[in-house]
C-alpha cells in the first residue's frame, strides 16, 4: 500500500495510472476504521483496478467543537487494517492540503434545494456544508470514476450525489448497504464511546427500524406520519432518548404521509444513547434493487 500526505504527490500517481488505463475507486473517511468502512472498500477493490481511502477528521462538519476534540483517532491501527485488506492508496493530507486557504476557503457554489434543512441539517446547523465542501475538495485531488458511500449516512450520501449532478462531477456516486453486528446496531466509529448500558440498549434502534418495515409491509396505506410518531415513542425509553424520526422521500428527503408518494422511502433516526448520538435508517421502498454501482 502507498501512503500520500500531498496531494501533488497523490495527483502524480494516479494521473500515471490512469494513464495506463486504471479504474480508480475512492472510500473518504475520517478514520477509525471499521467493517463498514471495509465493506465500502471491498466493493470498490471489485469494481476497479485501483481504490484510494483517505482519512480526514474534517473540523468544518462538526458543529460542536466538543465532538470533533472526541473523534476516535487510531491511525497506525487504521493503517495496519488497510495493508491487510490490500487497499492500493491511503491518503492521509495535512490540513492544509485540503483546505490550503484556510478553514473559511469558500464551498463550491451548489443549490442543495432544502436537502440540508431537514433532519440532520436541523440538529447539526452547518454540518452539511462542511461536508459539500471537503467531499468537492477530496474529488478535485483524487478525480476517481467512483465514489463510495454508506447508507447509514443517508442524507450525507443523498447530498454529495446531489452535488455530483448539479455540477455535472465525471464520477459515479455508488451508496453500499449498512453493515451491522450480530445484534443490529449499525456499524460506527463512535460505538466506541458506547457505555456498556447504552451499548445493550442501542439495539433497539435497529428493532423499531425492522418493526417498522414489517408495518408498512403489511400495510402499504398506513399513515406514515403515525407510524413516525409510534417510533419515536418506542425509542424514547433510557439511556436511549431519539431526536427525530422521519419517514421520507428518498429524492427531496421531505416527509412524506404514505408509501405510494414517492419511487423511493426512507425511515430516518437520530438516537442519543446516553451522551453518544448514534443515527441509522432502513429503506421501506426502493425502485431496483440497489447494488454498490448503481
Amino acid at each position: 500500500m502507498r501512503l500520500f500526505k500531498r496531494a501533488a504527490a497523490l495527483q502524480a500517481y494516479l494521473r500515471y495510472q490512469s494513464e495506463q488505463g486504471a479504474t480508480i475507486g475512492f472510500v473518504p473517511t475520517m478514520g477509525a476504521l471499521h467493517e463498514g468502512h471495509f465493506e465500502l472498500l471491498r466493493h470498490s477493490m471489485k469494481d476497479n483496478t485501483l481504490t484510494v481511502c483517505s482519512i480526514f477528521v474534517n473540523p468544518t462538519q462538526f458543529n460542536d467543537m466538543r465532538d470533533l476534540a472526541h473523534y476516535p483517532r487510531m491511525p497506525e491501527k487504521d493503517i495496519a487494517a488497510l495493508a491487510r485488506l490490500g487497499c492500493e492508496v491511503l491518503f492521509m493530507p495535512f490540513e492544509s492540503e485540503i483546505y490550503p486557504e484556510g478553514l473559511d476557503a469558500p464551498p463550491p457554489q451548489v443549490a442543495l434545494m432544502g436537502l440540508d434543512q431537514t433532519m440532520e441539517g436541523i440538529h447539526r446547523p452547518g454540518h452539511f456544508k462542511g461536508v459539500v465542501q471537503v467531499v468537492h475538495r477530496l474529488l478535485q485531488i483524487v478525480q476517481p470514476h467512483r465514489l463510495y458511500m454508506g447508507q447509514k449516512d443517508y442524507q450525507q450520501y443523498r447530498i454529495v450525489q446531489h452535488m455530483v449532478e448539479q455540477l455535472a462531477l465525471p464520477v459515479q456516486v455508488a451508496m453500499v448497504p449498512i453493515v451491522r453486528q450480530a445484534d443490529g446496531l449499525a456499524l460506527s466509529s463512535r460505538n466506541l464511546r458506547l457505555s456498556p448500558k447504552a451499548r445493550a440498549a442501542a439495539p433497539r434502534i435497529y428493532q423499531v427500524l425492522k418493526e417498522v418495515l414489517a408495518y408498512v409491509s403489511r400495510h402499504p396505506d398506513a399513515d406514515l406520519a403515525q407510524l413516525s410518531q409510534k417510533a419515536m415513542d418506542q425509542l424514547n425509553a433510557p439511556p436511549l432518548k431519539p431526536e427525530y424520526f422521519s419517514i421520507v422521500n428518498g429524492t427531496t428527503l421531505q416527509p412524506v404521509r404514505h408509501l405510494n408518494e414517492a419511487e423511493s422511502v426512507v425511515a430516518c433516526t437520530a438516537v442519543w444513547a446516553e451522551d453518544v448520538r448514534l443515527i441509522d435508517n432502513m429503506i421501506l421502498k426502493w425502485p431496483q434493487p440497489i447494488h454498490a454501482t448503481e
